[in-house]
């Protein structure tokens, strides 16, 4: 046969291909994923009698309920990596808030496997997953995207957004409110402000708005002839738009609703508490909503996710302990782990000399946010609503059933001791399993990993330093003065993530810790690590003694600058700036000229370059 003739019959080769993979996938589920932003279940189905869900309501009386479901990280951008690729954000650098990393070739996202199996993919039409895609992922990704599109026969999978209630959307001027704003239920960790029962109202407004949305889109299905032969999940990406809600690693920012209705023509691959008009109790985090789906689909999930399928031909064991997170939220930096078992919530704060509520520019739009702040400076917040804006504690350990709010913190309570010592080994495990890219400041890693994907720097780097690096991060969490001495001798050690966890463990202590490491600090602020010299500089800018602020303050000006340091520096140096503001007039100077908003980060654009629009953030002074 003549090469012409062997190309003249590769049309006829390719869709023959075409229509095999077709004919198998006939066999396979359709799905319909509908996906809301930023609220929690509050729902008429999960027990909300406030809420207005009627369509929702009723998609839950002939589907089953998930009452444990996390989103594993409580913002949407990392969430969304979670659920795309069926990874730990942490594992694969994706989980700083606007961030725009590289994964492996290797590591594919579930659609890419779907359509490797006949199914046409559509999302409508939110991406934002925190990292450069590597290739194609969807059959059609835009605001056009739709089922209807495939070919005739072809099974899909198909993803509807609903932005309306999202964060920006319930904080609107002038907003004509539905529901009765002096009946709106306010969470006890929230003040009665006017501003709070605004912006509540304005959440089930939209809630209601959302759930007609969801009602048409079932329609669609149902008039199509299609609601026999597809899978439909509801779920929301993430906790409500509200503060300590969004950004929070407490169960009002991590849980949310997931509803999952399965026809009875695939009655076979739901897994055996499956129940129509009931709920399970099961533990399901967005890491396993990949591996689910291509089980569902009949595929095995690859080696590579750490979820767990929890349905489908290629069901795992429930698992009994579930992860969250909180890293940089926007132009803030942070580090919380979180682990819990269906009962109990354990929470390391990495970071505890922070408050949970730092100045977000983000969160600070919402009326509400600023009201509350307001009432904290004005000294009008008792417990438990001054905590927000306060310190916290190095570890947090909360029953879930008796209280859901998670204001009643049981560490070193005689009687959960156990649970605290499991849940703690089990987070540590867990972390170091996952080399979790977090224990590196974000600087450090980025310039660490040269051209490699974060995830390859983890597996192939980091894991090595790994528990060294997070053993200095876990006494610099305690916030006990007795580790000075060790943070002292610290300062020399090799690795940059060590010495960076020294110096913050003696900022965390305050002025009395940094008073007692003065010595080692102004040797740091040379340091060959520019993490770690910002770190030191921070540390004696806001604490150290009067001759020791303008030699720190230069080194946090100079890695300030954006065009010589880039972004991820400029931010540790602005932060430091901040922390300090009230020390010296050049600091002062510096801010009241300064222009930066979390646009400041990179944000995925359509050709995938990051966007730094502006450079440093005009807090107000607290």
């Amino acid at each position: 046969m003549t090469i012409t003739s062997r190309i003249a019959l590769l049309p006829v080769a390719m869709a023959i291909i075409f229509f095999t993979v077709i004919a198998h996938a006939a066999d396979r589920p359709n799905f319909l994923w509908l996906v809301s932003e930023d609220n929690g279940p509050h729902i008429g189905a999960y027990g909300d009698t406030f809420a207005t869900t009627p369509n929702l309501d009723a998609l839950a009386e002939k589907s089953v309920l998930y009452l444990n479901a996390w989103s594993t990280a409580p913002v949407c951008a990392p969430a969304r990596s979670a659920l795309i690729t069926g990874m730990y954000p942490y594992s694969i650098g994706t989980h700083n808030m606007r961030s725009l990393v590289p994964i492996p070739e290797s590591i594919k996202t579930y659609p890419e496997y779907l359509r490797e199996a006949g199914y046409y993919c559509t999302n409508n039409a939110k991406e934002d997953y925190n990292f450069i895609k590597n290739g194609k992922m969807w059959s059609e990704s835009s605001r056009k995207a739709h089922w209807k599109n495939r070919a005739e026969d072809q099974p899909f999978f198909a993803v509807f957004n609903y932005g309306v209630t999202h964060e920006s959307q319930i904080r609107k001027k002038n907003a004509t409110l539905v529901h009765e704003s002096a009946e709106v239920p306010i969470p006890p960790f929230h003040p009665d402000t006017p501003e709070m029962r605004e912006n509540w109202t304005q959440y089930y407004d939209r809630m209601q708005q959302m759930d007609t949305q969801v009602g048409g889109a079932l329609r669609e299905l149902e008039e199509a002839g299609l609601s026999e032969d597809t899978i439909v999940f509801y779920y929301g990406d993430h906790g409500a738009g509200m503060p300590r809600g969004k950004r929070s690693t407490y169960h009002s920012g991590l849980r949310v609703p997931l509803i999952i209705h399965i026809p009875d023509k695939w009655k076979k691959l739901a897994a055996d508490d499956y129940e129509k008009n009931g709920s399970t109790s099961r533990l399901v985090g967005f890491v396993d909503y990949a591996p689910t789906v291509l089980s569902l689909a009949g595929i095995k999930p690859p080696a590579h996710m750490q979820g767990h399928a929890f349905m489908g031909e290629h069901e795992a064991d429930s698992q009994e302990y579930m992860f969250g997170f909180r890293d940089r939220m926007d132009e803030r930096y942070d580090m919380i782990r979180t682990v819990q078992n269906g009962r109990f919530q354990y929470i390391r704060n990495y970071m505890p000399h922070l408050p949970l509520g730092q100045h977000v520019e983000y969160m600070f739009k919402t009326p509400a946010t600023r009201s509350w702040h307001a009432r904290f400076k004005d000294e009008e917040l008792e417990s438990p609503q001054i905590e927000f804006w306060q310190p916290r504690p190095s570890e947090e350990l909360y029953d879930l059933v008796l209280d859901p709010h998670t204001l009643n913190n049981l560490i070193g309570e005689f009687e959960h001791n156990d649970t605290e010592k499991l849940l703690r080994k089990k987070l540590d495990e867990h972390l170091l399993m996952v080399n979790d890219l977090g224990f590196l400041p974000e600087p450090e890693w980025q310039t660490a990993r040269g051209n490699a994907a974060p995830h390859t720097f983890g597996t192939e780097t980091l894991s090595s330093d790994l528990q060294a690096i997070k053993d200095m991060a876990d006494k610099a969490s305690e916030k006990n003065s007795v580790n000075v001495k060790y943070f002292n001798k610290s300062f020399k050690e090799d690795h940059p993530g060590v010495r960076y966890w020294a110096v913050t463990g003696v900022y965390a202590l305050g002025k009395v810790g940094v008073n007692s490491a003065t010595e080692g600090l102004r040797k740091l602020l040379t340091d060959p690590s520019p993490a770690v010299a910002i770190a030191a500089a921070r540390a004696l800018a806001h604490y150290g003694l009067d001759t020791d602020i303008d030699p720190a303050l230069d080194v946090l000006f100079e890695y300030s600058n954006l065009e010589r340091h880039g972004i991820y520096l400029s931010m540790h140096a602005v932060n430091g700036l901040d922390a300090a503001r009230t020390r010296s007039p050049r600091i002062n100077a510096f801010m009241e000229v300064a222009e930066v908003t979390h646009e400041s980060v990179p944000r995925p654009l359509s050709n995938n370059i990051p966007s730094l629009k502006r450079h440093i953030l005009n807090i107000p002074a607290w």
